[in-house]
C-alpha cells in the first residue's frame, strides 16, 4: 500500500518507550484511516472444546465463526472434532488449534498432521503465536502446503522488546504471506511484569506503525473487555475479535452484537461483520 515510508526498529523502540500517549495514538490512528477509513470489523465467535463439541447450536446463539479451542490429545482427536464442529457450523467458518499445539502433537510428523486435517475438511488454523514457535515461517510454509490458512499471529505472554516481536511478525508477513491479522496484546499476563491500559494501547499504535505489511490490528473484545477494546479501536486497531456469539437473556438492545455496533459507533466508526474468513457477513 502507498504511503508513508516503513518504521524502523529504532523508531518503534523509541514510539514504545515514548511517554505522549497522545501523539502516539495519533500516529497510529492516523495509518489506521489512511488503510481502513472509519471501517472497522468485528466477527462473533462461538468457542467449542475440542473434548466436547456440542451436538447442536444453541438457540440464542449466532456466530460468523466456529472457534475449536484446547490442546487435542491425538490426531484422531483434532480430526474429530473439525469434523464435529463442521456439522456444527452449518456453513459458518471453522477455525481450529494453536499451531504451536498442532507442533507439539504432531512430534515432527507436521505434514501428517496438517494432511489429515485438511482432509477432514480443516481449512483455517484459529492462531499463530509467534513467541511460542521456534520456526513460525517454515511451520506456516508446511500448513499452506497442506492447504491449510493461518491468517491469524497472536502474542502469548508478550517480550521485554515488543519492538522486536512486531518486527518478527512483519519478517513472518514477507516470508509466508497470508496473514490477515495480528493481535499485538498478549494472551496471559505476566505477574513480574504487568502491564497496564497505557502499556496496551501504546502497543497497539505501535504495531500499527510497525506492522506495515499486514492488514489488519486486532483486539481481543473477550479478554480486554469493551473499554480498553474502544480505546484500542481509536489508535490503530480496525478489527474486534471475541464477540460472544450468544444473545443473552437482557433483549435484544443489550445484546452482544448491539453492544459492539454501539461502542465501535460511539468512537466514529463504521461496524462491519465478518466471519472466520474475514468475508463481510450479509
Amino acid at each position: 500500500m502507498e504511503g508513508m515510508s516503513a518504521m524502523s526498529m529504532e523508531e518503534a523502540q523509541e514510539l514504545l518507550a515514548g511517554r505522549d500517549l497522545i501523539a502516539i495514538g495519533a500516529r497510529g490512528d492516523d495509518e489506521r484511516r489512511r488503510r481502513h477509513g472509519t471501517r472497522t470489523t468485528f466477527v462473533r465467535v462461538f468457542e467449542v472444546h475440542v473434548d466436547a463439541v456440542p451436538r447442536t447450536f444453541p438457540a440464542t446463539a449466532e456466530a460468523g465463526e466456529i472457534r475449536v479451542i484446547g490442546r487435542p490429545h491425538s490426531v484422531d482427536a483434532a480430526v474429530a472434532a473439525v469434523t464435529r464442529a463442521l456439522t456444527l457450523a452449518a456453513g459458518a467458518s471453522v477455525t481450529a488449534f494453536s499451531l504451536a499445539d498442532l507442533v507439539d502433537l504432531a512430534a515432527g510428523r507436521l505434514p501428517e498432521l496438517f494432511a489429515s486435517l485438511r482432509a477432514g475438511g480443516l481449512e483455517l488454523v484459529a492462531e499463530a503465536p509467534i513467541d511460542m514457535l521456534q520456526d513460525a515461517a517454515g511451520v506456516i510454509r508446511m500448513a499452506h502446503d497442506a492447504g491449510l490458512m493461518v491468517p491469524r499471529v497472536t502474542v502469548h505472554a508478550g517480550s521485554t522488546d515488543p519492538a522486536e516481536l512486531i518486527g518478527r511478525i512483519r519478517d513472518l508477513q514477507a516470508a509466508v504471506g497470508g496473514i490477515r491479522a495480528f493481535a499485538p496484546l498478549p494472551r496471559t499476563s505476566s505477574i513480574a511484569h504487568p502491564s497496564t491500559g497505557y502499556d496496551d494501547v501504546r502497543l497497539v499504535a505501535t504495531a500499527r506503525l510497525l506492522a506495515d505489511n499486514i492488514e489488519s490490528i486486532q483486539v481481543d473484545w473477550a479478554r480486554y473487555g469493551p473499554k480498553l477494546a474502544q480505546v484500542a479501536l481509536t489508535m490503530g486497531a480496525d478489527d474486534v475479535d471475541s464477540v460472544s456469539a450468544l444473545q443473552g437473556d437482557l433483549g435484544r438492545r443489550r445484546s452482544p452484537l448491539e453492544e459492539i455496533k454501539g461502542n465501535i459507533k460511539a468512537a466514529g466508526l463504521e461496524p462491519v461483520e465478518r466471519d472466520g474468513h474475514y468475508k463481510v457477513r450479509a
